[in-house]
């Protein structure tokens, strides 16, 4: 693998492609691996000599790249949008107590049982979510479903069904109710539309804050690990 030199060094993922044309450079948000794409017949000394032009724009970009934490006793976690303080707990199950979050059981199993509580917490509220933008728009939706998506937030296919990334827990409860009035609305609209947007105002107003909230700092929610 090629390296960049410098401090740090960057390790860089060379993909000859006979699609491509030039050179091109892409830095992944989600954990900083930096890839060169190429054509097929590309020399590599030409390639590193372009990744040596192109550092400073490399290290700017990984420069916004989330900082990855693993979650154990002693993190500061955002639930809802507040930052909690996991600690060790007592009883069976995780629970909410002031600025605290509190997990029994060993420490070792301390991210799973997170992961496991947000989850539910999450089907929860984007449920609840769900259940009054569809109501208020007249359009039953099939089936709700969690996963931990990278790509998107949430979606809404062509019979109904919707899809959040359980993720939205940790962000303020007005960014996670956006995003089910977004995919709600996508029943009545499936596009993203000047009528589509109008849905999206009826359903929520003040929709727009929210969204930028979103974009500015949705990427920082999956840099929690919960020992997947």
């Amino acid at each position: 693998m090629p390296v960049l030199p410098g401090s740090p060094p960057v390790d860089i993922t060379l993909r000859r492609s006979a699609q491509a044309r030039r050179f091109s450079l892409r830095v992944s948000r989600l954990d900083g691996r930096v890839t060169l794409t190429v054509p097929l017949r590309a020399r590599e000394a030409e390639a590193l000599a372009f990744v040596r032009d192109q550092e400073g724009w490399i290290r700017r970009a990984l420069s916004d790249v989330p900082v990855t934490a693993s979650v154990g006793l002693g993190t500061l976690l955002p639930v809802e949008g507040r930052l909690l303080l996991v600690r060790e707990g007592k009883g069976r199950s995780v629970r909410i107590e002031g600025d605290s979050i509190l997990v029994p059981g060993e420490a070792a199993s301390v991210p799973v049982r997170l992961a496991t509580f947000l989850k539910a917490l999450a089907r929860e509220r984007l449920a609840a979510a769900s259940d009054r933008h569809a109501h208020m728009l007249g359009r039953p939706y099939a089936r709700l479903t969690l996963r931990d998506t990278r790509s998107r937030w949430g979606s809404c296919t062509h019979d109904g069904c919707l899809m959040f990334s359980w993720r939205l827990v940790l962000a303020p409860p007005p960014v996670l109710d956006y995003v089910a009035a977004h995919e709600v609305a996508h029943l009545a609209q499936m596009n993203h539309s000047p009528a589509f947007w109008a849905e999206v105002a009826r359903l929520m107003p003040d929709y727009a804050p929210h969204r930028t909230w979103l974009r500015r700092h949705g990427q920082a929610l999956h840099g929690f690990r919960f020992g997947d």
